[in-house]
């Protein structure tokens, strides 16, 4: 197992800047406002040829009675437990809290090493600060600006001297498939009743995720990536900087997966905003699991289940190749089934078809049903070829291009899609001239 390094504090010291600095890019949220990290969330770091996991963690506040703090400090504690080695982060520019006592008491009972990390101290007349904060008790204390990066490179060497280099596995080639939709609709539960535990808080206000948080999902036969997002809302209804940078991290999340499980609220319907996120996830050229959520509210007859995903193929034209599932997160309905079908959904985006395969039934099909002519210019297609980039792509070229119709590019496609399966994978079709 990698080593795990963890970064506690009370709210506001600077944990996810340095999460940030230590990984090498800004994954974790930073703003001025107490309280934006909520969950655990995890990422690469290396330092002089080892690496390590690092968790950012939200800040701590036990006895505040809030529904997301009491989750953050459950989330804390599991980071505790998890760590490898734990960096204890104050802000160096302010006086000692009895937040920071009460954080120094929980980890004094821990057998983890604890280095204390003295934040912002971002040039030399707040260095004297430091010795302050030997009087909470640890002996390694590090002054560092998380912001500028001073101090980190002793704080690193630090750490990697306290961890085994055990950090072997490659997970860059398992698939990665995200979790989105809009906000409350069980995303964060969905993942979690996967795993079995509370990876993600999950509370019934909307907005709860803010960041995307991926997990190593290795059991049931599965090995992949699932990454929990942000809900998507409406450009209108983001009010603040805080939910516009979830939606970056969300939109980002959808770039950098394979296959995106769409969750939708039964009890809602399938709205504009679920299309419009259906939408983004094709333009991107992503696999596309649709599920729809809460199916045990809703009130059925026999004939509830065949309307109910008639209406949602009809709103979701062209993609009526998107496999479509009824599930409930709380009575675990039906979740492994959408597993492995995101699974196979994968595949599908990867399957390459043989050039000479490719020209022996298309273009049969392009000369018994060729596109329209157009003010008496036929269209005749010459070779056909798939395109070597990461999701179905095919060039059919001809001699007329620019007369060929979206509706007859529609046509191929769905012949490609009965011929060679690409269930949940938005194909592409261009007609090029020869």
């Amino acid at each position: 197992m990698a080593a795990i390094v963890a970064i506690v504090g009370r709210p506001n010291v600077g944990k996810s800047t340095l999460f940030n600095r230590l990984i090498g890019w800004k994954k974790s949220i930073t703003d001025e406002t107490p309280g934006v990290t909520r969950d655990r969330i995890y990422d690469i770091a290396e330092w002089n040829g080892k690496k390590f996991f690092v968790i950012d963690t939200g800040g701590f506040l036990p006895d505040d009675e809030n529904i997301f703090q009491k989750a953050i400090t459950s989330q804390i504690k599991i980071s505790i437990q998890e760590a490898s080695v734990i960096l204890f982060m104050v802000d160096g520019q302010s006086e000692i809290t009895d937040l920071d006592y009460q954080m120094a008491e929980i980890l004094r009972k821990t057998s983890t090493p604890v280095l204390l990390v003295v934040n912002k101290i971002d040039d030399s007349k707040h260095l004297y600060n430091v010795y302050n904060f030997y009087k909470i008790g640890f002996s390694d204390v590090y002054p560092i600006s998380a912001l500028n990066g001073s101090g980190t490179g002793e704080l690193l060497d630090k750490i990697t001297s306290l961890i085994n280099d055990t950090f072997r596995e490659d997970y860059s080639n398992l698939p990665r498939i995200a979790v989105i939709g809009r906000p409350n609709v069980g995303k964060s539960s969905f993942i979690n009743t996967l795993l079995g535990e509370e990876r993600s808080i999950v509370t019934p206000i909307p907005g709860t995720t803010r960041d995307s948080i991926d997990t190593l999902f290795d059991k049931f036969n599965f090995k992949l990536i699932l990454v929990d997002t942000a809900g998507l809302r409406k450009k209108a209804k983001i009010t603040d900087n805080i939910e516009y940078y979830s939606t970056l991290r969300t939109i980002n999340a959808i770039e950098h997966s394979d296959v995106c499980i769409l969750l939708v609220d039964a009890t809602e319907g399938f709205t504009n905003q679920d299309k419009a996120i259906l939408s983004l996830a094709a333009r991107r050229h992503k696999g596309i699991v649709l599920c729809v959520n809460k199916w045990d509210l809703i009130s059925k007859t026999s004939k509830t289940f065949e309307e109910y995903k008639m209406y949602i193929l009809k709103e979701i034209e062209p993609f009526r190749n998107i496999p479509i599932f009824f599930i409930s997160v709380f009575q675990k309905q039906r979740l492994l089934k959408v597993l492995k079908k995101a699974v196979e959904v994968y595949e599908n985006k990867k399957k390459r078809i043989r050039t000479h395969e490719l020209n022996k039934y298309l273009l049969d099909i392009l000369e018994k049903y060729p596109p329209p002519a157009y003010k008496g210019k036929h269209i005749k297609s010459k070779y056909v070829t798939q395109l070597p980039v990461e999701y179905p792509a095919f060039v059919i070229f001809c001699n007329y291009p620019q007369y060929v119709k979206q509706q007859y590019v529609r046509f191929i496609i769905n012949k490609l899609q009965e011929q060679y399966n690409f269930e949940g994978v938005p194909i592409e079709v261009h007609f090029r001239k020869k």
